[in-house]
């Protein structure tokens, strides 16, 4: 694979991974000053700037891990680890649907775990094929992680 392919692949993972955020914060962004800051929420929920920053972060790490898989293995041979990013991309987008656009916790807290399965078998099989790509994915599931216990604490105080 030339350089060239190289870099076009991971400015489209990119591209991907940064419209995936876009898709996901048409939901989010006009629920955060009225339904969202109307909720009761545990005092130890993150300051609301602190969020952009960390899922920009986050979506650049998914798509170099993605990357990484692509231009190790090629399109072809990397089918299942990359059909599984692409589902776990998929339920992210979902989740602030759920969770802001329907303006539902619990809606959220269900899907956010099937989410949290789609991101460890994601991981799980970028890191049999390059452990840097599995790596790269583990600060998301540790995030993810906090963002479902979050989640179900505000289902709970809002039930």
């Amino acid at each position: 694979m030339n350089r060239i392919t190289q870099i076009v692949g991971l400015v489209l993972l990119l591209g991907l991974c940064f419209a995936a955020a876009a898709a996901g914060g048409a939901a989010t962004y006009p629920q955060l000053q009225g339904w969202y800051a109307g909720l009761a929420r545990p005092p130890w929920t993150p300051p609301g700037w602190l969020f952009g920053p960390v899922w920009a972060a986050l979506y650049t790490a998914m798509a170099v891990a993605a990357w990484l898989v692509w231009r190790q293995a090629g399109l072809a041979a990397a089918r299942w680890p990359l059909g599984l990013f692409a589902v776990q991309l998929g339920l992210n987008v979902a989740w602030s649907w759920l969770f802001f656009g329907l303006r539902s916790p619990g809606l959220g807290l269900i899907e956010i775990l099937l989410l949290w399965i789609a991101i460890a078998a994601t991981l799980a099989s970028f890191w049999r094929r390059t452990t840097a790509a599995g790596l790269l994915l583990a600060p998301y599931l540790a995030w993810v992680t906090f963002a479902a216990v979050l989640n179900a604490a505000i289902w709970r105080l809002n039930a």
